[in-house]
């Protein structure tokens, strides 16, 4: 079990243990002896770690302890400013780094924050490497000799590169003039990159939420509140959507009537042009245990295979890695196009969705009513302490009964977030009112049985 790292790097609320100053210069003085110590033998070549961040006000905090850290144990610092998590990867691969790592809590809010590490390949980091720099941390120590302390430098064409390479994954032959798009950014790490790209190939954009202050990042903005995008479509009478979160991982769309579309419809719909282009490997995408079932028998009706992985896109790498597929992602919006960048990136998802708009000449209206959808409810449990489910006598029991009540008509999946305190409710079947009723015995059966706060 790992004792800081969760489904996404390490998470919580900011000067609250372990995300204190103190803490994260150890945690980077220990990914940086984790680096030197998969290199002993080349110890001639100076090693070197990427560093980004997202627009909170703690980022600048943390990022000065990380890198105090790295640079404590002989090893460069390479900060590259406010970039989304996905251009870390990009430049982490790019510079030729040994490790990344970017100070982002992705969607949560400002006082939360975050630590994510990438491989020099730009993957997240496996479990078994996260172990290995939690047994650093409270051993590590500072070199001794002065000669051979780290360095920390900036990389200001950070921005430029990155936008640059997304622009590369959007084919030459087209272009984005005619288009007008709303973007809501969160006030997050996409908000310089994103509608740079998006102007200069072409595309009129309306710019949303693009006024970080430190505290304002996905404040009632972004992909989590994405009615507030699909309201500017209307009112502006835009061709499309973007609402990214506050690292700009994950996106969320609307179409021209306001709908929002999420994950599931994004992946089905560039899965079915992937295989027409002859460019989905295997005819194999993945998805996560959340996606819709009715996602699911559309993939399937069209000769696609859906594999499932535990939730985080992670873990949705590691399946796509295992079944050769290029494609894969979540309902919430992280999508993988393996072929352009080993992680969830939305400008680039929000391209390839706009690729198969300008190459189909279709709507997204009409290409999101090809991907039918059962009906699924979601609810969020807010709770003081994860208990584990099979404590849950009652609720557990529940949950077995309204299993068998959905037969294969639907499913039912309860479980904790990994980057908050929240039991999360997922249930689909035929109908909506079934299911809305199946939540509500469920969340009072819960909410007898722990102490909770409020739910949502």
């Amino acid at each position: 079990m790992r004792k800081y790292f969760g489904t996404d790097g390490i998470r919580g609320e900011v000067n609250v243990p372990p995300l204190t100053a103190d803490f994260t210069l150890k945690l980077g003085r220990a990914a940086a002896l984790n680096v030197l110590n998969n290199n002993k033998d080349d110890k001639n070549t100076q090693r070197k770690i990427l560093v980004g961040k997202d627009t909170r006000i703690s980022s600048y905090m943390l990022e000065n302890a990380l890198v105090a850290g790295i640079c404590s144990a002989g090893v460069d610092a390479v900060m590259v400013g406010v970039l989304p998590t996905p251009a870390i990867a990009f430049m982490t691969k790019s510079i030729r780094a040994d490790a990344g790592v970017v100070i982002s809590a992705s969607h949560n809010p400002y006082y939360d924050n975050g630590i994510k590490f990438f491989d020099k390949n730009g993957y997240k980091l496996a479990d078994s490497v996260e172990l290995e720099i939690e047994e650093l941390i409270d051993f590590s120590t500072p070199v001794k000799s002065d000669q051979h302390i780290g360095k920390a430098f900036r990389i200001e064409t950070a921005i430029g590169r990155y936008v640059e390479f997304v622009k590369q994954t959007f084919p030459k032959a087209y272009t984005l003039r005619g288009i007008r798009i709303v973007t809501d950014l969160a006030n997050g790490a996409g908000y310089r990159v994103c509608p740079m790209a998006l102007e200069e190939l072409g595309a009129e954009v309306i710019v949303l939420n693009n006024e970080p202050n430190g505290m304002n990042i996905n404040k009632s903005c972004g992909a989590v509140y994405p009615e507030n995008m699909s309201d500017m479509v209307l009112k502006y009478k835009a061709d499309i959507g973007i609402s990214l979160d506050g690292d700009a991982d994950r996106v969320i769309f609307s179409d021209s009537l306001g709908n929002i579309i999420d994950g599931d419809k994004i992946m089905g719909i560039c899965a079915k042009d992937m295989l027409l282009d002859g460019t989905l490997k295997n005819n194999t995408i993945v998805a996560t245990v959340m996606s819709n079932l009715g996602f699911e028998k559309s993939m399937n009706d069209a000769g696609i295979k859906l594999i499932r992985s535990a939730v985080g896109d992670r873990y949705v790498v590691e399946e796509m890695l295992k079944s050769g597929s290029n494609l894969g992602g979540e309902q919430s919006g992280h999508i993988i196009f393996s072929d352009f960048n080993p992680t969830g990136d939305g400008i680039i998802s929000a391209l390839q969705l706009l690729k198969v708009m300008r190459r189909t000449d279709k709507t997204l209206t009409e290409l999101a009513s090809t991907i039918t959808l059962y009906p699924q409810i979601l609810k969020n449990v807010l709770v003081k302490e994860k208990v584990p489910l099979d404590k849950m006598v009652k609720t557990s029991s529940l949950i077995n009964d309204i299993k068998h009540r959905l037969d294969k008509r639907g499913r039912i999946l309860v479980r904790y977030s990994g980057t908050e305190n929240k039991l999360r409710v997922m249930i689909e079947g035929e109908r909506q009112g079934q299911i809305e009723s199946y939540a509500e015995e469920i969340i009072a059966s819960i909410n007898e049985e722990i102490s909770t706060t409020t739910n949502d």
